[in-house]
């Protein structure tokens, strides 16, 4: 018999209730917390799947460029912490973040924008986002392929290529958070982060058919970043769904100290957050505007098929 995967012989280790009651791929925030509260799921066993995944995924699509050796011991404290009653607010208790690779954090993992310059870099403080996230009880996976130095090396340089990451692989990998929106539709991470200056969260995103926010600038802190741009620089979640960015977003916007564009850009923060927009009828009644030649697919096509599909289920 033939070796099995260490995560699929971890699987067929789980109860059948189990496995019916959780499904991963696709998983979102809110599948994953009733999981939890239900005792279907542990952190760990999240932590094991993405992990698994970016081992078979990642030598082929090259959307992350290191795995945190912490990941799996945060995830038990986030087990025991959940076990002993202490639920972090904010709903990313004990989810896996992956961080495009030019947002700092302390410990383990190297912070160089993909560059073989700063290896060896180890930021002493975590950027502003990473300790929000941290605060919240979110799991540091990893980090995330992009473009080198967010694609501010030279216009002749691929997008989606960094000298540590390689060359990200999807159609076209867009902006220079490649590896983050290829690792959030490739199930290689519950959610995760980008940084944009100009379009470097929505076209990845856009390209890969997930979820990304780009915020007013100074909304999230750039604290602890690799910087482009004080005038344009932003960190964003990108994920696979509305919902997922809009609880990902709740938990990293806020003032930081460390960055003083926050102190003006928090004050339109809605009062109760974001996630009191999130209705299930929000699009009842309104009325879209499709902008059909950008949308010109070729007919029969998988684009065609997949931009109808989407059509109809806002339809």
């Amino acid at each position: 018999m033939a070796a099995l995967p260490s995560f699929s012989l971890f699987l067929l280790l789980l109860t059948a209730s189990q496995l019916q009651a959780f499904e991963f791929h696709e998983a979102t925030v809110d599948s994953i917390n009733q999981a939890f509260a239900a005792g279907h799921l542990t952190s760990r066993q999240l932590v094991e799947f993405y992990l698994d995944q970016i081992r078979r995924l990642n030598p082929l699509l090259r959307a992350v460029i290191e795995v945190s050796p912490d990941a799996l011991r945060e995830a038990d404290r986030a087990d025991a912490e959940r076990s002993s009653g202490r639920l972090r607010s904010g709903g990313l208790h004990g989810i896996p973040v992956l961080l495009k690779e030019n947002i700092g954090t302390r410990g383990p993992l190297n912070t160089t924008a993909g560059s073989f310059a700063l290896l060896g870099s180890f930021v002493p403080q975590d950027a502003g986002v990473v300790g929000r996230l941290r605060r919240a009880g979110a799991v540091i996976l990893g980090t995330a392929s992009l473009s080198e130095w967010a694609h501010f090396r030279g216009d002749y340089i691929p997008n989606g290529w960094s000298a540590r990451g390689g060359q990200g692989r999807v159609t076209d990998p867009c902006g220079s958070s490649s590896g983050s929106g290829i690792a959030a539709a490739a199930n290689m991470a519950a959610v995760t982060l980008g940084t944009e200056t100009d379009g470097s969260i929505l076209c990845p995103s856009t390209l890969n058919s997930v979820v990304g926010i780009k915020p007013t600038v100074g909304l999230t802190s750039r604290a602890g970043v690799i910087p482009i741009s004080p005038r344009q620089d932003s960190v964003g979640p990108i994920c696979r769904t509305v919902s997922d960015a809009v609880q990902v977003l709740e938990v990293i916007a806020g003032y930081d100290a460390r960055d003083s564009a926050t102190v003006e850009a928090v004050k339109y923060i809605p009062k109760g957050g974001y996630k009191q927009f999130l209705k299930i009828d929000g699009l009842k009644g309104k009325r879209l505007g499709i902008l059909k030649d950008y949308f010109n697919y070729p007919l029969g096509s998988v684009e065609a098929k997949a931009f109808e599909k989407h059509f109809q289920t806002m339809r």
